[in-house]
């Protein structure tokens, strides 16, 4: 069956624009200029009105307020162009140093620990795959439950640090050890100075930003992986989930085809699309779930609502045979059961 997808592609200009032919000096792919113009945005926006909050004098609430909602409006399109950029490099040499400025300048602006999203999206999540060994695996949860997500959200922000090291350790992987150990370390170690300076602003430019970032992402990564078939727990058609046709998918970079970037973790973002399109046979006969004009957080905002039916209702229907409304609800039922730990 065909889809009409309405997600971005790339269209190519009829002639490289003078902004093309000077980003292709710098960036390995014409095709990612969008994170140099995001980049460009947040250093006039979201950097100057944090700085200014340090500025001697009464503590001005309302560019506090007007700063945080700068954060929280870019903090999905932050995110993802940080996703993006981890799994494809933006800046080709000489200019390689330039590839630190997302995640060391931009980064705790948004919440985001330097080094600790690669080591824990590209070194750890990917390579586990949502399986048991999986730091952030939401196989051992009711994926239903309002208390199961708060237990689950509580073990990452806490620990986290302690158990990606230690993951690092033992896997031999010295290099992202490190990396991830200096850049959480370097975060929480200014974070705590800068509180003792000025606990007002860093409240607004730092602590906050971070609770809401690492909620975020924690809600995010249990919506994609929360319809589990146990049959087949390492099959990525089945352990994760893909949203098409919405807003967010328009602002972050097609971050709702999950199966898709699981399957193939360097695609393009912009080849996200055609790539569903050209195997939607294999979506289908894999069983895969499909939602269309929903993103990963309206997803678990109805999982903790336990709201199937709308869930239902959004469900695309791949095959040439539709299931019945109250057979998708099942489907969906069945696919968020807690999945037990293997007998060691």
């Amino acid at each position: 069956m065909d889809v009409v997808l309405s997600d971005p592609t790339y269209q190519p200009p009829a002639a490289p624009r003078v902004r093309e032919r000077i980003a292709e000096g710098f960036i390995h792919d014409r095709r990612d200029i969008p994170f140099l113009e995001l980049m460009a945005v947040l250093t006039a926006t979201v950097v100057p009105t944090g700085l200014a909050l340090y500025l001697p004098g009464p503590f001005r609430w309302w560019l506090a307020a007007g700063h945080l909602a700068l954060v929280v409006f870019f903090l999905g399109p932050f995110i993802l162009m940080l996703h993006n950029t981890s799994h494809r490099r933006l800046f080709r040499r000489p200019y390689g140093w330039m590839n630190v400025y997302i995640p060391w300048v931009l980064g705790p602006f948004f919440g985001e620990s330097p080094e600790t999203y690669f080591g824990h999206h590209v070194g750890m999540h990917h390579p586990e795959n949502n399986l048991e060994v999986d730091l952030s695996s939401t196989m051992h949860y009711q994926r239903d439950s309002a208390l199961d997500f708060a237990r689950y959200f509580l073990d990452f922000f806490f620990l986290v640090f302690f158990k990606l090291v230690a993951y690092f350790a033992r896997k031999g992987r010295r290099s992202l050890m490190i990396r991830v150990a200096i850049g959480e370390t370097v975060f929480y170690a200014v974070v705590a100075a800068l509180l003792y300076a000025n606990w007002r602003a860093t409240l607004f430019v730092f602590v906050l930003p971070f609770l809401i970032s690492r909620f975020g992402m924690m809600a995010g990564n249990w919506a994609q992986h929360a319809f589990i078939d146990a049959t087949a727990p390492e099959n990525c058609y089945r352990n994760s989930i893909t949203c098409i046709n919405s807003t967010y998918n328009r602002r972050c970079f097609n971050d709702g085809y999950h199966i898709g970037h699981h399957i193939k973790a360097t695609r393009h973002w912009t080849e996200m699309p055609e790539d569903f399109q050209r195997n939607i046979r294999l979506y289908d006969a894999e069983s895969a779930i499909v939602f269309s004009g929903v993103d990963f957080f309206q997803v678990w905002a109805a999982l903790m609502l336990h709201r199937y039916d709308w869930l239902a209702r959004r469900l695309v229907q791949l095959g040439e045979v539709p299931r019945s409304h109250e057979e998708n609800v099942a489907l969906l039922r069945t696919r968020t059961k807690r999945i037990e730990p293997a007998a060691s």
